[in-house]
């Protein structure tokens, strides 16, 4: 059991076990599918001093570990990969237990976004800490000499657009490579970026009970798009957290 319980689309009677968690969070198999994964305090900051660590909570690491577990991929942007100290995915006895239950490889990719390359240093952990090679994406603006720096860490290069990444070629090339369910991990501009271009299929919202003040950033930054309606597909809680599922716009399968 996990202590985490159902309160939507039913009320359980009592603490769901993993196996229902696992289904819960499941992928839609077939075309590329994007879940989206943030934490925000109940009055909307997504970081403390910098970090979204600090607003963590067990139930919160529990749906974040399935997230990944269950991908084919996580998806990240260059300065939350930076500041977080992401590094490639090593799976442990779990891990390595749920995905060969569910078929997939062994080792979920990782891959990361960056037009300028500012925030990617060729010693970032992201390209040298994995098991798998990861692969970034950018484009022609960036600096030739930080994508030559980004080979010879061993990660794979993929251009993707003129003057900054192309996110509708980014879904097609992951799904092109056969890793159809994509993790992402943000940060904000990431989120805001594949919202405005019409590509997230799934927000995983963590509602965490603290509250923060301050001048926290929110879950998505950019542009500005017109307000899309959300379905909401899950909801459940444990250790006086939220953790929600909505379904954006005509996902899956649009």
């Amino acid at each position: 059991m996990t202590g985490i319980q159902q309160i939507f689309p039913t009320a359980g009677a009592g603490p769901l076990s993993v196996e229902a968690l696992e289904r819960l969070y499941a992928y839609p198999a077939g075309a590329p599918y994007v879940a989206v994964n943030f934490v925000s305090s109940a009055d909307g900051a997504v970081e403390v001093d910098g970090l979204a660590a600090g607003l963590s909570t067990p139930p919160d690491r529990v749906v974040l570990d399935l997230g990944t577990d269950l991908a084919d991929v996580v998806l990240v942007g260059a300065g939350t990969a930076t500041v977080e100290g992401f590094t490639g995915v090593k799976p442990d006895e779990r891990m390595a237990d749920r995905r060969h239950r569910f078929g997939l490889e062994p080792v979920p990719a990782t891959a990361v976004v960056t037009s300028t390359g500012r925030s990617l240093g060729p010693s970032a952990p992201v390209l040298t800490d994995t098991l798998v090679p990861t692969i970034v994406f950018t484009c022609a603006a960036a600096p030739e000499r930080l994508r030559a720096s980004w080979a010879a860490a061993g990660a794979h290069v993929v251009l993707v657009g003129d003057r900054s990444v192309d996110l509708a070629a980014v879904v097609a090339e992951l799904g092109r490579r056969g890793l159809h369910r994509i993790n992402c991990m943000g940060g904000p501009a990431l989120f805001g970026s594949l919202a405005e271009a019409g590509l997230v299929d799934e927000l995983r919202l963590t509602v965490a009970p603290f509250l923060v003040s301050g001048d926290a950033a929110r879950i998505a930054r950019g542009a500005g798009m017109d307000p899309e309606r959300l379905e909401l597909v899950s909801v459940v809680t444990g250790d006086d957290t939220l953790l929600v599922r909505y379904r954006v716009g005509t996902s899956p399968g649009r």
